[in-house]
């Protein structure tokens, strides 16, 4: 069966149904409504869907496309709810109880016949939280309820009428910022949090600080700091409090108001607030006459990060200790990971690491566990390059020192969805447990071909392989944690309900932690497997790589900066699908850039002593990687053929000297040169039959690693010895 996406972007529950649909064996593609309908049209031709699904729409399709089509679009609505701003009026009203509803697209909006049909209990909190948990949950589950019916000869779906009883909803329009006002003066703290919560993420609420217009986002409420309503009272972690007329509520995200025609970028308060924060200082207690009593200040509360427990509603690091088991939380506001967040996390987690316990769980947020570096702070900084650097560098500090934590057992739990750097970052963990549901998104070429970092060049082919690891990064796809636990890239698949899931890993956590036995063989076998690792290629090899990489994406030209400027201000010059989500608009093959994940560096790690030896050894490397980078059949051939001439030349040298010097050890030294020498001959014939795999290049390249450091380096010891035998 074949299913075409419709959809405005392809995040969220896009992904969510492409993953499922793609899971099932359906022939899946996208197709992104941007606003040009020839474009839209055409690709539906293209592609001939038996069903069309528009997950997440925010155009109307036209007629020539639900009329020749069965075509389904998600409304997050009760039966009967009508309008573009459903869920934001939900939230705001306070509706105990809402839905989402799969309707056949008609010439009015909302208002064709109902395919399928969920509700669920409403949570106190923000729409994008909602959207991402209860409405996606019950999208899908319509999703199949849906498809069950398609082939139904008897099925007919229901025609909406507002007359039947559990028809509650109404036609609302779309909300306007005079509907999200808030009064200071009037509105309590639960009012004023419900109409944040119901325009988070897209388009915050409207209001003014200091006389400047800013849009309001990521808000939570304080239960012991008063002041007169709405004058702000104090900060915290980046955050400003502001009172109200029963109490006060935290603000963790402003975006300036700006003319029309400019962008502004969302970023936390404090920062679009700095030139205008009243600084608490204790010495204006002091001063007296006019000055004191003009200058109101503004309380300044640090937050003591090694004390256990969330002593701030906008705390954005904190961790939980429970036994043996410490539970590291870090719910950044979207998932992304500024500089100074980073820092941060790293402060904790070291914090974490000199206590007496055995596991460390690395809990993320529960809407999303990581998406890497934060590129609205970036954007916004004065050298964008230079904070890009100071971010990456932040981010692969703490993936190093997970990596490195070898007295613990270290689990990474992904209640959330993780991306890029933070799907990255998660296998630096020695296990990775993930909730049914979630989406990964491991590669970073979107973002203007960035390469990426946090160890991924160790961590990601230690666990699914090269070739996987390869298709992974180069295809850009987002994968179901059940498509993730297939390929290794996770351990387990936990339960999809988010409480279900944090009592299983606590559970886990717990019995892992009391089975000492078995602990301390799993903390042997880490050490163990660590110090193997760094013999054949150190970590700090894989971060200098990685890191030439980022640091020609980040200086050397300007593709990752524009894809960010276009990312990070919602710009979208093409009218096109990209086509490695519109599988029918196939662009033609490439083989991947020089400096893709087959790497081959040469370490200090392998140096003997004697130059003209590691003059050699060195060449390899360079030949190796050459034959890494080629693009074409002949090109790999001819580079492969002179890798194996080095290899042959040093070997006979080598063997000259050993016959030379009566070396006791050289037979069992000639046997692993010819163990290689028939490796290359197997990679020979694939590659005149062009069967050739990078795989088998990295599987010659970790033989030549092991060579030098066990026999090689033997040898080389024996010649420094008067008497070889």
């Amino acid at each position: 069966m074949r299913i075409l996406l419709i959809s405005s972007a392809f995040s969220g529950l896009t992904q969510r149904f492409y993953t499922e649909l793609n899971d099932a064996g359906f022939i899946v593609s996208v197709e992104l409504h941007l606003g040009n309908t020839d474009i839209l049209q055409a690709g539906v031709a293209l592609f001939k869907p038996d069903l069309i699904l528009c997950p997440f729409l925010t155009r109307k399709l036209p007629p020539a496309i639900y009329e020749n089509y069965t075509c389904l679009i998600v409304h997050p609505g009760i039966k009967g709810d009508r309008g573009p701003s459903s869920l934001d009026w939900a939230i705001q009203s306070g509706a105990s109880v809402w839905g989402v509803s799969l309707l056949a697209a008609a010439e009015a909006m909302d208002a064709g016949p109902i395919w399928a049909h969920q509700t669920f209990p409403m949570r106190n909190a923000t729409k994008s939280s909602l959207f991402y948990r209860e409405v996606t949950q019950a999208a899908v589950a319509c999703l199949w309820e849906a498809l069950s019916y398609f082939d139904a000869p008897d099925f007919k779906p229901e025609i909406q009428d507002h007359q039947r009883p559990d028809y509650l909803g109404t036609t609302l329009p779309a909300m306007q910022q005079a509907d999200r006002a808030i009064d200071w003066k009037k509105h309590k703290t639960d009012e004023i949090i419900r109409r944040i919560h119901a325009a988070d993420g897209s388009p915050g609420v409207l209001d003014q600080i200091y006389g400047l217009p800013v849009y309001l986002y990521n808000a939570h409420p304080e239960t012991q700091l008063t002041g007169k309503a709405g004058e702000i009272i104090a900060t915290a972690n980046q955050a400003i409090c502001r009172a109200t007329i029963d109490g006060a509520v935290w603000i963790g995200h402003l975006k300036a108001q700006v003319p029309k025609g400019e962008k502004a970028l969302k970023l936390p308060a404090t920062v679009v607030l700095k030139d205008l924060l009243p600084q608490h200082d204790s010495r204006l207690s002091v001063l007296k006459g006019w000055l004191s009593k003009s200058i109101k200040t503004v309380k300044a509360i640090d937050i003591d990060y090694r004390k256990a427990g969330r002593q701030l509603p906008c705390q954005e690091v904190w961790h939980e200790l429970e036994g043996d088991v410490a539970y590291l939380y870090a719910p950044f506001h979207n998932g992304a990971m500024s500089t100074a967040q980073c820092r941060l996390l790293l402060h904790v987690y070291q914090h974490l690491a000199t206590l007496p316990i055995a596991v460390i769980v690395l809990m993320g947020g529960e809407e999303s566990w990581g998406n890497g570096i934060h590129l609205n702070a970036i954007e916004a900084a004065d050298d964008p390059a230079h904070e890009s650097w100071l971010n990456i560098n932040a981010i692969d500090d703490m993936v190093y020192q997970i990596i490195t934590t070898l007295d613990k057992v270290t689990i990474a739990a992904l209640a959330g969805s993780a991306g890029a750097g933070g799907a990255m970052m998660a296998l630096a963990a020695d296990k990775v447990w993930a909730r049914e549901g979630i989406i990964l998104n491991p590669h970073y070429k979107n973002m203007g071909e960035l390469y990426g970092s946090e160890y991924w060049t160790y961590s990601l082919p230690k666990r699914v392989g090269l070739a996987t690891a390869t298709e992974l990064t180069e295809q850009r796809l987002p994968i179901s944690a059940k498509k993730a636990w297939r390929m290794g890239f996770i351990d387990t698949v936990l339960d999809k309900d988010h409480r279900i899931f944090t009592a299983q890993v606590k559970h886990l956590a717990h019995s892992l932690a009391a089975d000492k036995p078995g602990l301390q063989h799993c903390l042997a076998q880490k050490a163990k497997t660590r110090c193997e690792d760094e013999a054949l290629k150190p970590l700090s090899t894989y971060r200098q790589f990685e890191l030439t990489q980022m640091y020609a994406n980040f200086y050397g030209n300007d593709d990752y900066h524009q894809a960010r400027k276009r990312f990070v201000y919602k710009l979208n010059d093409s009218q096109d699908t990209p086509t490695n989500i519109a599988s029918h608009r196939l662009a033609p093959a490439k083989a991947p850039a020089s400096g893709s994940l087959a790497h081959f560096v040469w370490q200090d790690a392998y140096r003997l002593g004697d130059d003209a030896v590691d003059s050699q050894h060195q060449d390899l490397f360079v030949l190796a990687e050459l034959v890494a980078a080629a693009t074409g059949p002949e090109a790999r051939l001819a580079s492969f053929r002179q890798l194996c001439q080095h290899v042959q030349d040093h070997f006979h040298e080598e063997e000259a000297v050993m016959a030379h010097k009566g070396y006791r050890g050289a037979r069992k030294h000639q046997q692993e040169h010819q163990h290689m020498l028939d490796q290359l001959k197997v990679m020979d014939k694939k590659l005149a039959g062009q069967d050739f795999k990078q795989a088998d290049l990295e599987d010659f390249m970790h033989s030549w690693g092991n060579h030098i450091i066990h026999a090689d380096m033997a040898f080389a010891a024996s010649l420094k010895q008067p008497d070889l035998a």
